[in-house]
């Protein structure tokens, strides 16, 4: 029986306004075994490191680069990666104003792209990944990350108070917002507001938003007592129509084929 581990790890203190958690996925495979991940569409981006393993892109056979260490940015279209073999993956999940902070570049700009960190941060970026590659385990890698991204977020202007709320808002509701008067919370212009918001959301709040409910029906992975209807309504889904476009947009799959547990990728779901 393969082996599959997954969990979480809280963040210091100090991050907790740029860090949601760090995470870890291993899983033991043989020697010469295939094993199949798919990112989904997410409003978060994340910080991934491959200490074991590889993984190369399943839908572009020219695509042969084998990267170590990148940054995933909030992207609403889904991807697929193969690799052979036991692997281990140590993941920093970021908000989104988190990349404007780190890298004095509006979100936007990264959103959709696959990034390796070292053309990012420069030789910077080429010692954290080898710190990373080096570290006898994963509470090790954890101080590692935490060092560099405190040291590197005092350098940084911080991003707007209101607009970091705004974000964290809308995540903590799960885009079951009313698009139309949510920047009134914040006593902003709507013009404003919808420019500040991109800038560090790395998309408009309506396609934010809806990213966010499909990741909120993601949630109810391996809940066999709601029905896909039930799912969409409790998801802010005004209709079973808008609920499985949005969830093909976002995975490659109709909820239908997602739930029924047959999806790549998905192994991790039910660890926790």
């Amino acid at each position: 029986m393969t082996a599959v581990r997954y969990y979480t790890i809280p963040p210091p203190p100090e991050l907790v306004n740029y860090v949601r958690f760090f995470w870890v996925f291993e899983m033991d495979l043989s020697t010469h075994q295939e094993y199949v991940y798919r990112s989904l569409a997410d409003s978060c981006p994340e910080m991934v490191f491959h200490y074991k393993g590889v993984f190369t892109s399943a839908d572009d056979p020219a695509d042969n680069s084998k990267v170590r260490s990148l940054i995933q940015a909030q992207t609403n279209n889904y991807r697929r990666f193969v690799t052979q073999g036991s692997f281990g993956m140590f993941g920093v999940y970021l908000y989104p104003f988190a990349i404007p902070r780190l890298l004095s570049i509006a979100s936007y700009e990264l959103t959709n792209q696959m990034t390796d960190i070292k053309n990012l941060l420069g030789q910077a970026g080429a010692e954290l990944e080898e710190k990373i590659m080096l570290a006898t385990n994963n509470t090790h890698r954890v101080k590692i990350v935490s060092n560099f991204l405190i040291n590197l977020l005092r350098k940084q202007q911080q991003a707007p108070v209101i607009i970091q709320r705004a974000i964290v808002e809308a995540i903590q509701e799960d885009g079951k917002i009313d698009i139309s008067q949510f920047s009134n919370r914040f006593f902003l212009s709507t013009r404003q507001f919808e420019r500040q918001f991109k800038e560090h959301a790395g998309f408009s709040l309506k396609t934010y938003s809806r990213i966010l409910r499909f990741h909120s029906a993601l949630k109810e992975y391996g809940n066999k007592q709601i029905s896909l209807t039930e799912l969409a309504l409790n998801c802010g889904y005004y209709d079973q129509a808008h609920f499985v476009n949005d969830f093909k947009l976002f995975s490659g799959y109709t909820p239908g084929q997602y739930f029924k547990g047959f999806a790549e990728g998905t192994e991790y779901r039910l660890i926790e």
